[in-house]
């Protein structure tokens, strides 16, 4: 196992890694619209604006491990509102194109930092 790490994303707020290579896959931690400069605030804009600094944050993770968003298998979307989901899946589309990973879409109470989603992936590498 190997753990990843890159100041092109947010450095993690907890004891964990941005992701850990294992062969060939790439497991991400799960990313919120956290700014990579350092600060411990979440973007404080609408969900538009979160999701892609989400979906930003989680290209630079994978491409700090060798892969890219075009490598994904699997991603999981965790949504403080449902009513979000269709602005949500419009921006994460621009993201992945033509490649759709499998995909799972939660509806959760609340996320770190009052996040309004966060995203996770495992790739290959």
């Amino acid at each position: 196992m190997q753990a990843i790490s890159t100041t092109s994303a947010p450095a993690a707020i907890g004891p964990y890694s941005q992701a850990i290579k294992v062969g060939e896959f790439i497991f991400t931690s799960g990313q919120i619209a956290l700014l990579p400069n350092g600060s411990d605030e979440v973007l404080s804009k609408g969900v538009e604006e979160q999701t892609e600094q989400v979906l930003q944050n989680l290209q630079a993770v994978l491409e700090a491990a060798g892969s890219s968003m075009q490598k994904v298998v699997k991603t999981t979307i965790f949504l403080v509102n449902m009513e979000d989901f269709g602005v949500v899946n419009s921006i994460y589309e621009e993201f992945f194109k033509e490649h759709k990973p499998a995909r799972s879409t939660v509806a959760v109470k609340e996320l770190p930092k009052g996040a309004l989603v966060e995203i996770d992936a495992i790739a290959k590498v």
